[in-house]
């Protein structure tokens, strides 16, 4: 018989223990120590709590936790001593079929593993969707960290001891992270769509106003419409826009959306999640025949990564009334302009047809995005979600040092005017400089020494910059600092500067009314609240010109990797989002009936 939440909360200590009996491999203390803290208003809440036993655990306790979980296809599944649970894991993933080479190379690794580490490779099997991973999925896993360094394996391996513990949790008390599944299948069914030549490699490409983003752009209509959205449609742009009314035609709208478009041999998840997650909102709207006294507009934004044409936020500038005309006559690496792309795709290609769609604020309530975090914060705070209290601003520029190139044999070093360790000096000098602001990074992404050779002292070497901060000042700060340091490498070094920035975004503060909207959804699932900065550049950074705006963030597996076909969230976190979504529609909805 399926247990239940109240029925732990209201049972004694013995039975509560017993209901929670190996959702921990051979641990029962870390049920115990959770239990402390009942009740418990959500199963997530149950989850957290046994999370935060474990990370208030000695390490000693942490380490024999590891310990107590067997190997992968190791000698207890061998010997059939794997628990009931372990053993249904390890069969689900195939791990008892494997072939004579896979078994040995299992068994290798697993063996240089703990020869290095000092304690079995530990990875939830069933994966980020419950299913199962493939077991070429999970060799490659443990090739990939076997070479991490031993305190962030250890880490790792927690996370993941966590994550068999909540599928098993799940389970056990008949709570499947339904509307995560759907979100999950969906993208994975939206990432049939891919350019040549990744498409062939099996790696997702879809940059701006391609086939596949086409082909994108109809299947989500054609899912808006099915999840029951009352009008649905492809602007000018190529953005898809789907309507769900309220319960009165003239009902003010909130805005929800994120884009479509990616970067090249990109993850699943970036921008796509909050476009999928608001449509199965949506859909569990209209299942329940529940209307908002605010209608719900959601768009899929067609351009945010800037993959294809020189510009960025094409989709959501568009909206926000800052889509700059001359936009149109950029061309992309064949040739083919802005204008000129978007006329073969169908659209106008005009910028009436652009200017007209434009919102008007005094329409809207809001904007909110979900978004994946693409960063490590929430994963080593083991968090599922974060409220975004800012995206943080940024400037990104281009430069060039030119210095003499001439003979690396003949020219002694004091009469040398290398352009390169000008370059390297100001690549550490920017490292020093975001290091000495809490919260600013600077990267030197593009290093180039133009006409290098073996023989020759770099003469000409350019390079970009990307500098981000928390607040407008800050970023100013330091690029101020980035600048001065710049000239007064060219001068020491007698080189010629040049740097010129190539884009300025400022800093984009979530609405405190919003963030507090998020907050108490988050709250109202039993989770704490933790509040983190976006690094990275979002579509609500346009709306927030013309909109109130914020913005959830939702756990990204392998630390948060992201732009990258690791990307990756759980079926269990991406419901907890859909769901806190969900809860913030709803009392907002109370308050305005």
């Amino acid at each position: 018989m399926t247990p239940s939440l109240d029925e732990l909360n209201r049972a004694p200590l013995p039975q509560a223990l017993a209901l929670l009996d190996g959702l921990y491999e051979h641990s029962p203390w870390v049920a115990e120590r959770a239990l402390a803290q009942r009740p418990f208003a959500t199963l997530a809440a149950l989850h957290q709590a046994m999370v935060q036993a474990v990370r208030q655990a000695t390490p000693e306790e942490q380490l024999a936790l590891i310990r107590a979980h067997p190997e992968l296809a190791g000698k207890a599944m061998v010997a059939g001593t794997l628990t009931a649970a372990s053993a249904d894991e390890q069969t689900r993933a195939g791990l008892t079929h494997c072939t004579p080479e896979e078994f040995e190379r299992l068994h290798a690794l697993n063996a240089a593993y703990r020869a290095r580490l000092g304690h079995p490779f530990i990875l939830a099997v069933r994966g980020p969707d419950g299913r199962g991973l493939t077991r070429h999925d999970i060799l490659a896993a443990l090739q990939r960290r076997l070479d991490q360094p031993a305190d962030e394996e250890r880490a790792e391996c927690l996370r993941q001891i966590h994550r068999i513990a909540e599928l098993r949790l799940s389970e056990r008390f008949g709570q499947p992270p339904r509307l995560g599944l759907r979100v999950w299948d969906a993208l994975q069914a939206l990432a049939q769509h891919s350019e040549s030549p990744w498409a062939e490699a099996g790696q997702l490409t879809v940059t701006y106003l391609s086939a596949a983003h086409q082909a994108c752009a109809h299947t989500l209509q054609t899912w808006m419409q099915q999840a029951g959205c009352d009008e649905v449609a492809i602007d000018a742009v190529g953005n898809v826009v789907g309507r769900y009314h309220g319960v009165r035609p003239d009902a003010p709208r909130l805005l929800l959306g994120s884009h479509y478009d990616t970067v090249r041999n990109a993850g699943r998840y970036d921008g796509r999640l909050g476009i999928v997650l608001a449509i199965e909102v949506v859909r569990e709207l209209r299942a329940l025949g529940q209307r908002l006294p605010f209608a719900l507009e959601l768009v899929a934004f067609a351009e945010e990564e800037g993959q294809r044409f020189p510009v960025t936020f094409l989709g959501s500038s568009a909206l926000a009334g800052t889509f700059d005309p001359a936009w149109l006559d950029v061309r992309d690496a064949n040739g083919v302009t802005l204008r000129a792309a978007m006329q073969q795709a169908g659209l106008p290609g005009t910028m009436p047809a652009i200017a007209a769609l434009r919102r008007d604020p005094g329409q809207y309530l809001g904007y909110l995005e979900v978004h994946i975090e693409q960063g490590p914060v929430l994963a080593r705070a083991e968090l599922p979600l974060g409220v975004v209290s800012a995206i943080n601003a940024s400037l990104r520029a281009h430069g060039c040092f030119e210095g003499l190139a001439c003979h690396a044999g003949t020219t002694p070093m004091t009469a040398r005017r290398d352009a390169l360790l000008g370059l390297a000096e100001l690549a550490l000098a920017v490292e020093r400089c975001a290091r000495q602001q809490p919260g600013s990074v600077g990267t030197v992404g593009v290093a180039q020494v133009d006409g290098g050779s073996i023989n020759v002292v770099p003469g000409r070497c350019t390079f970009t910059l990307d500098l981000r901060a928390p607040s407008d000042p800050q970023c100013d700060e330091l690029a101020r600092q980035v600048w001065a340091e710049a000239e007064a490498i060219a001068q020491r070094r007698g080189l010629r500067l040049q740097l010129q920035p190539t884009l300025r975004a400022a800093a984009a503060p979530g609405d405190a009314a919003l963030r507090a909207r998020w907050r108490r959804a988050v709250q109202r699932l039993g989770l704490p609240v933790l509040e983190l900065p976006s690094g990275a550049g979002h579509d609500a950074m346009m709306l927030h010109r013309i909109l109130p705006q914020a913005m959830l963030f939702v756990r990204g597996e392998h630390l948060g990797i992201s732009h990258h076909p690791l990307e990756s969230s759980t079926a269990h976190d991406i419901d907890l989002a859909a769901q806190a979504l969900l809860q913030l529609l709803r009392d907002w909805a109370e308050e305005l009936a």
